[in-house]
Order: structure tokens, then C-alpha cells, then sequence
């Protein structure tokens, strides 16, 4: 009799924990949904309900290689709202559908996290952030490289204003990428498609929003790209400091890092940062004569709260959930970095510098 009431004591606890979780569907089953997988392996409090793509061969596998036998598998969120409560949505589709996906997931009451970009236009975000605004779910974008260390540590750095208050800030990216697929043939695929990464970065690092953009974007002889693969911005900050970004997608040799080589400078010196693990920051030590005596200055170690790229991002998402805040990358802040790429490709399509709302 004991055995049988500690059996119904723990089948009742589990069952409780079970319904505890958040019930989520991933829809987007390409290459990158499997970091979200992976990233939901480590966090027990979420249960994958659902597996949605286009091509349910994708989701089927998916479904395979992350051990998910009871997932839905489906070509569209629709059908799966009808076979299941969905707690939250994972919307790792093309830009392009992104509006769709995260409309439909809001008006089931679901909470979104998105792949970025927020949107393809400036017009569907505001929409989504309206209709987000007005469920009172939660609506954030991965913007993972925030949350890796190393920016983490120059942010923390650049805030103690060791090299006194930022003036300028430049930043490089150049990799010859060869993706194959829709990137091949996609309009702004430099701009829309990964310049949101660096625009982001460089937000949070300045700390400061954008005001205006003068943008030229081109594609270069040699190309394997249909469309402008790369470009050069200028824009001025909110606060004064004036941001520029150099980039291409197809820049073979000597590439950067995926997170940009960065030259920060500020009243009293200058950090430079390979995006990596090279870092170096000089300031002044003496004044007086042609060129300044300068002493290079360690940039501490700095033990981040908020770090582990697609993990702790994907972490910090559900966390919220259970505790009612709003994540960093929330898309009524990262909208910001998502004007920023859409001034850029107007200013690049009228030849003239733009202002940036949102």
C-alpha cells in the first residue's frame, strides 16, 4: 500500500513538472535551428512540442538527430496550434517569412523568439512589436554574438572609460563566404543578412543609437553573388560619435573574424579588438610634443552574467518567460539595430545620406 501511495506521490509530481514546461515549436528546420536544439538539450524547464518546415523531410530529421520521437511534425504552425498548446515559439525561418510566423505565434498567445532579422521591412516590424505589445508576450531576436565573452569583456572595458568617452568607432568585416541557397540570389545579402550582427554590436558597445546613415553598397568584379555583396556606412550616433562599417561577403584572403575587426577611440586613447581573443588599448601618458608618449593599458578579465552566444541567450529567453522581465535582445530595443540596416539600404539605393526612426 505504501509502495503504490509513493508511486502516485511521484507520478502526480511528475506529471506536475511536465505541465510546468514550456511547450515550444521550432519552425525553420534548416542549418541553424540546430544550435536552438542543442541549446534546449541543456534547459529541462522546455519540452520541443513541435517541428515545422516546408520540407517535412527537415523537420523529420531534426525530429531524428535530437532524439524528439513525440514532436509534431507539420508544414505549417497553424496545424500545429489545432493538435497541441504551444507555449512558445522558435522562428528560425528565411527573413522573408518572419512576419508571418511571429503574427500567427502572437495571436495564439505564444511568446517568439526570432531569427534575425527582426523583419524584412521596417513596416512588418513595427506591426510585430505592436501586436507582441498588444498580447503581452514576450518578443526578442537572437543577437547571439552579444552574449559571447569576449564582447562582454571590451563593453565592460570601454564603460570604465579608461580611454575616455568614444568619439569614433570603426568596424572591418571581410570573408568570402560561399553559401550556395537563397544568400546567392538574395537583395542586400551583406546588409540584411549580417550587417545586423555588427550594427547590434556596435550599439551595444557605444552605447548610444543611430540618427543618420550615408551608405554605398556594390557588388565587386569576380563575384558569386547576384546582388550587392558589399558595402561601406557612415553613421552618426545620438551622442555624437560617428560609426563605420566596411564589409564584404565575397573578400577572398586574409579574412576577419565573424565578429569584426574594431577600432575604438576615444579622449584619451584607443582600443583595438580582432574580434577574438587579440585585444590591445593605449592611452596618453604624455602630452607636449608632434606625437604623444602613449602606455598600453591591460584590458582586465571581466566575468559576464549574460554570456554562451545561442545558449545563454536561449537561456535568458526562458528565464524570462518564468519570471516575467524582458530579455536583452526584446524587439522593441533591437528594432533599433534593424533601422540601422534598413537606412543603410535606403541610403544606398538613393545615393543619399538618411535619418533613421523607428
Amino acid at each position: 500500500m505504501y509502495a503504490r501511495a509513493e508511486y502516485m506521490h511521484l507520478r502526480i509530481t511528475e506529471d506536475i513538472m511536465q505541465h510546468q514546461k514550456v511547450r515550444t515549436v521550432l519552425v525553420g528546420c534548416g542549418g541553424m535551428s540546430g544550435a536552438w536544439l542543442e541549446a534546449v538539450r541543456q534547459l529541462p524547464e522546455v519540452e520541443i512540442v513541435g517541428l515545422i518546415d516546408i520540407l517535412e523531410e527537415a523537420a523529420r530529421k531534426k525530429a531524428t538527430d535530437f532524439q524528439l520521437p513525440n514532436a509534431i511534425i507539420a508544414r505549417d504552425l497553424a496545424s500545429v496550434f489545432e493538435q497541441t498548446e504551444v507555449d512558445a515559439v522558435f522562428n528560425c525561418t528565411i527573413p522573408e517569412a518572419h512576419y508571418e510566423v511571429t503574427m500567427t505565434a502572437l495571436k495564439h498567445g505564444c511568446h517568439v523568439l526570432s531569427e534575425k532579422p527582426l523583419a524584412d521591412s521596417m513596416e512588418h516590424a513595427k506591426e510585430m512589436l505592436a501586436a507582441a505589445q498588444q498580447s503581452g508576450k514576450i518578443f526578442s531576436v537572437i543577437q547571439n554574438r552579444r552574449y559571447e565573452p569576449a564582447i562582454r569583456q571590451i563593453k565592460h572595458f570601454l564603460e570604465q572609460k579608461t580611454i575616455g568617452g568614444i568619439t569614433t568607432v570603426n568596424s572591418d568585416f571581410y570573408i568570402g563566404a560561399h553559401f550556395g541557397g537563397f544568400r546567392d540570389h538574395m537583395k542586400h545579402v551583406l546588409l540584411l543578412d549580417m550587417a545586423i550582427h555588427t550594427f547590434d554590436a556596435a550599439r551595444l558597445l557605444i552605447g548610444a543609437d543611430p540618427v543618420s546613415v550615408y551608405c554605398k553598397e556594390w557588388n565587386p568584379r569576380g563575384s558569386w553573388y547576384d546582388q550587392d555583396a558589399s558595402a561601406i556606412a557612415i553613421f552618426e550616433m545620438v551622442d555624437g560619435t560617428i560609426y563605420t562599417y566596411r564589409g564584404s561577403w565575397c573578400a577572398e584572403g586574409l579574412p576577419t573574424t565573424w565578429e569584426c575587426d574594431w577600432r575604438v577611440i576615444g579622449e584619451k586613447g584607443t582600443l583595438i579588438w580582432d574580434g577574438g581573443k587579440k585585444q590591445q588599448a593605449q592611452i596618453v601618458k604624455e602630452t607636449g610634443s608632434f606625437i604623444s608618449v602613449y602606455q598600453d593599458i591591460e584590458i582586465p578579465a571581466y566575468e559576464a552574467d549574460n554570456i554562451g552566444g545561442h545558449a545563454g541567450l536561449i537561456r535568458e529567453f526562458f528565464e524570462c518567460i518564468q519570471n516575467g522581465t524582458q530579455p536583452e535582445t526584446q524587439a522593441a530595443d533591437n528594432i533599433k539595430s534593424l533601422a540601422m540596416v534598413f537606412g543603410a539600404i535606403e541610403s544606398a539605393e538613393t545615393g543619399q545620406a538618411v535619418r533613421i526612426s523607428w
